[in-house]
């Protein structure tokens, strides 16, 4: 039996028709692999505010031929049936359907989706597969098994899977974007030019901010406390003062001129001036730096970066979202290796020898799936190394 479900007009198009040729049809079933579904109990109608929320538009043609017109009968949705409602609220037997043709059109669709097997997938197969008599686990608790997929999906997505994450994103005057619910750990920023190439930025070691910000008392120092015995908090002055700094000053960046006279202004880079021998690339980068926020959980950039646009790229753990659960069919069996081994490690009475086992089995499977998911193509490498042979003239 096949794994596609989907029709080709479902799957490129993102649409199925019905075509009802019978006048006591009660129900449309659709059969999208995505869900549909309606934002409210009231969102069926085209008037409500909540229409325009569906996942889906529900149109009707009584000939099969453009243009459809959206249905306005009241009808409710489960598991993708459409069920159309008598005239009296909530009332039974439901009315049936008028012949024509019934489209659903999803207004989103995710393409590519077959590469990936779903969280739940992993966790029937896995009970039909390692779970029952005679074999190496009697008997295994269902929410045990999900514990040990939801982590070892976490795991996987920091370092095996394809888990990283893009946002496009413009810096505003505030030089601060905020992190994405699901952020975890970032991978890489760049701003884009106009050829939308990127520029890597690199965070600095020359600043920081601060995650707790006491007000003072002035004449010791000592942090002022407020009626419920709490430090009063101020206002960051380091993230002020580096959102003001000329970045000239720190990368070096002068032109002509002005080169000589800012240098001597400077008293940091005046007191080498004629000492040093290169340039340090921490701090000559112009493409402009960055720092985790951790207390207001933003990121800050420097001045020179306001109004670009970038490219956030970042880890999440795959369970923030339904479609995150997701795990690459090339590391399903690493996912199975790692829930046998979590299940018999954690487990009394199960001799060393087979959880040592185990855990080979598991490290193994990891590695081909990381050398897997890797996607090294040689004609792409060969493809590289041939800038090697170039000749250098002098």
């Amino acid at each position: 039996m096949g794994l596609i479900n989907e029709t080709n007009q479902q799957y490129y198009a993102a649409s199925q028709i019905i075509h009802l040729t019978n006048t006591s049809t009660l129900n449309l079933q659709y059969t999208f692999d995505e869900k549909m579904q309606l934002y409210n109990r009231g969102s069926w109608n085209p008037s409500d505010p909540g229409f325009y929320q569906n996942n889906f538009i529900f149109e009707y043609s009584q000939n099969g031929l453009d243009p459809y017109a959206v249905v306005t009968d009241e009808y409710d949705l489960l598991n993708n049936l459409i069920r159309k409602k008598s005239s009296i609220i909530d009332a039974f037997p439901f009315n049936p359907w008028p012949i024509g043709y019934y489209r659903v059109r999803l207004k989103e669709t995710s393409y590519g989706d077959y590469s990936g097997i779903k969280l739940t997938d992993v966790v029937n197969n896995f009970i039909v597969g390692y779970v029952g008599a005679g074999k190496i686990i009697p008997s295994v608790k269902r929410t045990d098994v999900i514990f040990h997929a939801k982590r070892g999906l976490q795991e996987f997505s920091y370092d095996t899977l394809k888990s990283v994450k893009q946002q496009e994103l413009s810096i505003p005057n505030n030089l601060s974007v905020i992190l994405p619910q699901d952020y975890v750990n970032y991978v890489k920023l760049s701003w884009v030019d106009s050829l939308g190439v990127k520029h890597v930025i690199y965070p600095t070691r020359l600043t920081s901010n601060p995650t707790d910000l006491p007000i003072q008392q002035v004449d010791n120092g000592d942090p002022i406390q407020d009626e419920y015995a709490q430090n009063l908090q101020g206002t960051p002055i380091i993230d002020e003062r580096w959102g003001e700094a000329d970045n000239q000053k720190i990368t070096g960046a002068y032109a002509g001129a002005t080169y000589d006279a800012a240098m001597d202004a400077y008293t940091w880079r005046g007191n080498v001036v004629g000492q040093r021998y290169g340039l340090n690339p921490e701090t000559t980068n112009i493409n402009g730096t960055f720092t985790i926020n951790e207390r207001e959980g933003k990121i800050s950039f420097s001045s020179n970066l306001v109004g670009k646009l970038i490219i956030f790229e970042y880890i999440s753990d795959g369970l923030a979202y339904d479609k995150d659960t997701t795990l690459p069919k090339m590391a399903e069996d690493a996912m199975y290796a790692h829930i046998a081994y979590s299940i018999l490690s954690t487990r009394i009475n199960i001799p060393e020898y087979i959880v040592q086992r185990y855990k080979r089995d598991r490290s193994a499977k990891l590695r081909n799936a990381k050398i897997r998911l890797s996607n090294i193509k040689l004609e792409e490498i060969t493809q590289v190394f041939r800038n090697k042979s170039k000749i250098i003239k002098h």
